[in-house]
């Protein structure tokens, strides 16, 4: 049930989700919702932090399963093309809407967007004990680089631009960000 509450969420907005939508996916009526969620906005915060938690399980799977570390974080950048782009990113659409007004929003995407940066930068660091990038590279910039660069292909995809033209940045990312040459 959480999950379709997420969706609505994620579809249409916080501000555009109305109580009578909450009510129409959830198949709760309106006092079983407020007594099993509280209220709107601590459905939605819920909903957020079950996104959050699902997204970090697969990127640290998905990173700690590839067999070098360099190819899964080329995959990370190419990983919005593949997903519902259209959509871009709950946690993002997220912050956009509400980060300026909503001190609690905000303070979990930077929880987030740290705890991301942190799973990213143990695979950069990997890739560098596997001779793939350069020793002297910070992880954790090299990391927050990344998920900015995959951010933006997000973004990008959510504009319209079409797959080929997300691929074909995304794959420019990689090899300038992912490049084993020595960093000056």
């Amino acid at each position: 049930m959480l999950n379709t509450v997420r969706e609505q969420f994620w579809d249409a907005g916080y501000a555009a989700t109305s109580l009578e939508d909450l009510m129409r996916v959830s198949g709760l009526g309106k006092g079983s919702l407020y007594a099993a969620f509280g209220d709107k906005h601590q459905l939605f915060l819920r909903a957020l932090r079950s996104y959050t938690e699902e997204i970090h399980a697969s990127l640290r799977r998905t990173l700690a399963e590839a067999p070098r570390a360099v190819d899964a974080l080329r995959e990370l950048l190419e990983a919005p093309i593949h997903a519902r782009v259209r959509r871009g990113c709950l946690m993002a659409n997220s912050t956009c809407e509400l980060g300026n007004a909503d001190p609690e929003v905000l303070d979990h995407a930077h929880r987030t967007y740290e705890t991301t940066t942190e799973v990213i930068g143990d695979c950069v660091a990997r890739a560098q004990r596997e001779g793939d990038l350069p020793a002297g590279v910070d992880p954790m910039a090299l990391a927050r680089a990344i998920l900015a660069a995959q951010q933006g292909i997000v973004f990008m995809g959510r504009t319209g631009v079409d797959s080929a033209t997300l691929t074909a940045t995304a794959r420019s990312l990689a090899d300038q960000l992912l490049s084993a040459r020595s960093v000056d």
